[in-house]
């Protein structure tokens, strides 16, 4: 066949999924059978946000200065609220995808970037739409309108058929829920007054419900959602509520359960009810919490303090150049006063999939 009468359009996406397929990275996690991940797409808070916000001028919730990333390749700052890595970048470099996941709002970004995965993620945000609001980040709606502009591109790419085969095939990720506890409800107690705990975490299973299914609608399939943390027992929750001896707090906690049950009921409500649907619950409380506590078993020397600063009160633009650092952030827990260090990202990550990736089959 003359090669000169194929459309330029085929040829140029046949080489992008030439390239999707060999940029393939060498993963840690053994995949179970039958199971093919083509991207990572992940929305979120500042737990997986990797430089959303670094362009958005009128939110607090943006670290694209030293001393984060420190530990990051060339110890470049690049909004990633921690050290190093992020849970969004382990995930797709132990799924063997790639080295880092970059965020959709990064100038840098290439159409190559596109089919294997990004990242939609905005710190301060959370499923209850005042929570974005308060920390002027990116609502999980407006984290949706990336979404819809992404399919757009990746349309534009491969075609609708292999758009939405990536859509389907590929691994989303959800992780919110921690901002709306400790900050819009406990914190600023901006919707105390309008609830208890209980209607208030019914408000946030409801509204992540709503999400769920509108990504579903979009063309997701495989949804993993990650629990609330084990929030009581950040560094800075402790300073504030701990009293002298920095204990845990435990409405936080408390909170956090009731959340986490809730959100595990709804998701296996939406598998029944949604056709071809891989909602999984995705449990962090329990494997975090076992760090915090017993962090000497894991080789951690400090729990309840965070590397930068006092490490008790300092994240986001209050760790910053002025601060100083631990020496060795591998002893510590916690990088700032709400973020683990990548160490423990990386005690976390591979075990979490390893035990739910069969669940997306």
């Amino acid at each position: 066949m003359d090669r000169s009468l194929i459309p330029s359009s085929v040829v140029l996406r046949l080489m992008l999924v030439l390239t999707m397929v060999c940029w393939k990275t060498k993963g840690a996690v053994e995949l179970p059978p039958n199971l093919w991940v083509p991207a990572v797409l992940v929305f979120g808070d500042s737990i997986m946000d990797t430089g959303n916000n670094n362009n958005n001028t009128q939110t607090l919730a943006k670290c694209n200065f030293p001393p984060y990333g420190r530990d990051f390749q060339g110890g470049i700052p690049t909004g990633r609220f921690g050290n190093g890595k992020v849970p969004s970048d382990l995930i797709a470099e132990e799924l063997g995808i790639k080295d880092l996941l970059p965020a959709y709002f990064d100038p840098n970004l290439q159409p190559n970037d596109l089919l294997t995965g990004v990242c939609f993620a905005s710190g301060g945000s959370g499923y209850d739409p005042l929570t974005s609001k308060m920390a002027t980040a990116i609502s999980l709606s407006g984290q949706i309108d990336m979404f819809r502009e992404y399919i757009r591109k990746l349309e534009g790419l491969v075609g609708e058929d292999r758009t939405k085969f990536i859509l389907a095939n590929s691994i989303v990720l959800v992780v919110e829920g921690s901002n709306d506890i400790s900050n819009t409800y406990f914190l600023s107690h901006a919707r105390e007054v309008q609830y208890d705990i209980p209607t208030y975490t019914d408000l946030m299973v409801s509204s992540a419900a709503s999400f769920f299914k509108e990504i579903y609608q979009l063309g997701a399939r495989r949804i993993g959602v990650l629990s609330a943390p084990p929030i009581g027992c950040v560094p800075f929750q402790r300073t504030i509520l701990g009293g002298i001896v920095r204990k845990c707090a435990e409405k936080y906690n408390d909170a956090a359960k009731l959340f986490n049950d809730k959100l595990e009921k709804e998701l296996a409500s939406l598998n029944r009810n949604l056709p071809n649907a891989r909602m999984v619950y995705l449990d962090v409380y329990s494997p975090l919490l076992d760090i915090i506590v017993n962090y000497q078993n894991y080789g951690f020397k400090v729990g309840d303090r965070g590397c930068c600063g006092t490490g008790k009160i300092e994240s986001a633009v209050f760790c910053n150049p002025l601060d100083t650092t631990c020496q060795n952030v591998g002893d510590y827990v916690f990088w700032d006063s709400f973020h683990p260090s990548e160490n423990v990202y990386r005690k976390l990550v591979p075990p979490i999939l390893q035990k739910y990736l069969y669940q997306f089959i």
